[in-house]
């Protein structure tokens, strides 16, 4: 790792230890991830930037593809000793008669005392598996929205803040299918990645057949897990000691501008969308062993970041194609410029 500032000092000794413990606390979450889940590196590795940057993920595949499993070892790779009453991982299943109260919890009296008590619903939990969550109405779609977006649940025009370390999976089968609901634009802006799925390679998916017996009802781990505060100062050391170049910020305003002043796009790239991808850059850096953000993470996340923020206009259906097309020009500024420090 890099040990000079902008200003050609050396950085403080504190810096690179906190990326090292960084680095170990992700790759105690890594190995739990991959033991649960076979051929599934590059999701693995999005979850993983997603919970070091504080960000929202959305998986869509058809059923059995491994999206619940994985929300599940997520939240088993995790330990709270400060905060017990907090569970580490709670299940949400989305159905067309869900209620709002149903994921954010509701005031119920106690007559012994008289008074109102809140029962916090299973959105107060570190890991929330939102499990099909376009299976039911956007009225309760948006009952996420303000526990994504603000950290914090409103009931009874009482607030209640959720943990630090809260992180939605959503997850979603694909629009088509009987009874399924489209989420609402606000709703897909709060989502850092939207992540596809796909079949695993044959290899890994012989692997999964010769070991379903034990799948089906697997032992407990062996391998550590991860403390709460850990993955909370992981978050802190990354954004301080990850070198971000002005180029990359000039890069995402500049993708920006070029997907909004596209015709074929009805709404483009939002500003929180930028803002959000500024630590996820810096938490790839920090996984792939760099102090500083390079044009490789660019290349890998843009597509996670802003696919499923675009809407487009009548006759598009490619936003893939339409962000790729607006990466151009905007990289070949990049390619002039120094990334590190």
């Amino acid at each position: 790792m890099s040990h000079v500032n902008t200003s050609g000092t050396p950085t403080m000794p504190e810096s690179d230890d906190a990326l090292a413990h960084a680095a170990k606390t992700a790759g105690i979450i890594r190995d739990r991830l991959a033991e649960a889940m076979l051929g599934r590196d590059e999701v693995i590795d999005l979850v993983l930037i997603a919970l070091l940057s504080g960000g929202h993920v959305l998986l869509e595949d058809y059923p059995g593809s491994g999206k619940t499993m994985l929300a599940r070892a997520l939240g088993e790779s995790l330990h709270d000793s400060e905060h017990p009453s907090i569970a580490p991982f709670r299940r949400i299943q989305f159905t067309p008669d869900l209620l709002p109260s149903d994921i954010t919890g509701s005031s119920v009296f106690d007559p012994e005392r008289g008074t109102f008590e809140f029962l916090h619903g299973p959105v107060f939990a570190h890991v929330v598996l939102a499990d099909e969550i376009n299976r039911t109405s956007p009225k309760v779609q948006s009952a996420l929205l303000e526990a994504m977006a603000e950290g914090q649940v409103t009931v009874d025009n009482v607030t209640h803040r959720l943990d630090d370390l809260f992180l939605v999976i959503a997850t979603q089968n694909p629009y088509g299918l009987a009874g399924t609901f489209p989420l609402p634009t606000p709703q897909l802006d709060r989502f850092l990645f939207k992540i596809p799925m796909t079949h695993i390679d044959r290899r890994s998916e012989l692997e999964v057949l010769s070991t379903f017996r034990q799948r089906i009802k697997p032992a407990p781990s062996e391998l550590p897990r991860a403390e709460r505060d850990d993955v909370i100062a992981a978050r802190e050391a990354i954004s301080h000691a990850v070198y971000l170049s002005p180029s990359i910020r000039e890069f995402l305003v500049d993708l920006a501008g070029v997907v909004r002043n596209d015709e074929r796009v009805a709404q483009g790239i939002s500003t929180r969308s930028l803002v959000q991808a500024i630590p996820a850059l810096q938490a790839r850096a920090m996984l792939r062993g760099r102090d500083f953000v390079s044009s490789d993470d660019l290349s890998s996340l843009i597509a996670p970041l802003f696919v499923h923020r675009l809407a487009l206009g009548p006759g598009s259906d490619d936003a893939a194609g339409i962000l790729s097309d607006a990466l151009r020009a905007p990289f070949e500024a990049l390619t002039r410029s120094t990334l590190t420090r």
